[in-house]
């Protein structure tokens, strides 16, 4: 018979363990669909490393893939905090990045320290406001936020082909859907010359900073982690559940939102319907790979990030399929959900004992 029993206090070894452990045993089961596409399983552990971190080119990609995995982590980890199961940060990303868009292509025109910061406030307010709505329903009239939210990802891309076929085209773009060109004094300036890493790598990296401070060290925070621990004892003590489910709807829209700014305002220059290739849903993983921590966002990040571009590079080089990536962070989180079980719980195994 299996029985399983409550730890009372689990140790920092399981706590900092079980997310290593879960990404090194991901990378290791990889072997398997290695192995069976007939690719050399060392070579390709090699190029993925080198594909990554070979060179200083190779390493700034993947700064620049993991700077949006950042901030949509950071999204998901507060509002998981908070038991706001938001899956909907795919559409505030595109919801900040049309923000960015329609306020950067001259609608305010300045120098580059004004344009930086109006472009992030607009895209951090569309992203929050995205949010807030579902958040709304949640704690008003006991709408699953799951549902609204990842519904509303479909309408918002549905609504942005709309405006890149409509009123924010760039008639100079031949037909092709896109925005105009965001005005050079709102993009994010290269923190490399010659290299796609820029700006909003900093920004990523002092939100995930001001998150843990805020989430550690302020009242709010101290409300956000009562109110996800049990929301009715909150409530009983004293805190307004539904304002701090607000706050946290503005706190995590705002951060998609701002991933969207980072990738129109750094990394594209306009608008398109191919902007992410699904940064609002791996944050998700992100988020669980680093067990809510906004520190461990940052490690959990560059995690996936390496191992996209490094499954890129390998795949390029002996013609594996580079969908080993999306496998290996799925691995990582399913490892992750297992070892968290485990680490709450221990769990024993009697033997059932026979009449003699």
């Amino acid at each position: 018979m299996i029985r399983f029993e409550p730890r009372s206090n689990p140790g920092p070894i399981l706590v900092y363990g079980v997310p290593v452990f879960a990404a090194v045993f991901a990378i290791l089961l990889a072997a398997i669909p290695l192995a069976l596409a007939g690719a050399p399983i060392m070579d390709a552990y090699g190029l993925m490393i080198t594909g990554a971190f070979g060179s200083v080119f190779s390493t700034s990609e993947m700064l620049t893939r993991a700077t949006p995995l950042i901030l949509t982590g950071l999204a998901a980890a507060i509002a998981f905090r908070a038991k706001l199961w938001n899956i909907g940060a795919e559409g505030q990303l595109y919801m900040g990045a049309m923000a960015a868009v329609v306020v950067g292509t001259g609608v305010i025109d300045g120098p580059s320290w004004v344009m930086i910061p109006v472009i992030m406030i607009a895209g951090a307010l569309a992203g929050a406001l995205m949010l807030i709505g579902p958040t709304l329903l949640k704690t008003r009239m006991g709408v699953d936020e799951v549902v609204t939210t990842l519904l509303l990802n479909f309408i918002v891309l549905l609504f942005v082909q709309m405006m890149l076929e409509g009123a924010l085209k760039d008639p100079m773009s031949m037909g092709w859907p896109q925005s105009e060109p965001i005005i050079d004094s709102a993009i994010l300036p290269p923190l490399l010359e010659r290299m796609r890493v820029h700006l909003g790598l900093i920004i990523a990296l002092v939100a995930a900073s001001g998150l843990a401070v805020f989430v550690k060290r302020t009242v709010w925070g101290f409300e956000i982690r009562a109110v996800g621990e049990n929301a009715a004892a909150a409530k009983f003590s004293g805190i307004s559940v539904t304002k701090t489910m607000i706050l946290v709807a503005a706190l995590s829209g705002g951060l998609a939102g701002l991933a969207g700014v980072s990738e129109v305002a750094g990394t594209r220059g306009y608008l398109a319907t191919d902007l992410s290739p699904g940064y609002g849903y791996a944050g998700i993983v992100v988020a669980m790979l680093a067990r809510l921590s906004p520190v461990g966002v940052i490690i959990s990040a560059l995690f996936v990030a390496s191992v996209f571009v490094g499954a890129d590079s390998m795949s390029r080089a002996i013609g594996v399929s580079s969908y080993l990536a999306d496998l290996i962070v799925a691995m990582s989180l399913l490892c992750v959900l297992v070892g968290g079980f485990l680490t709450r719980f221990k769990v024993r195994f009697d033997r059932k004992k026979t009449a003699g």
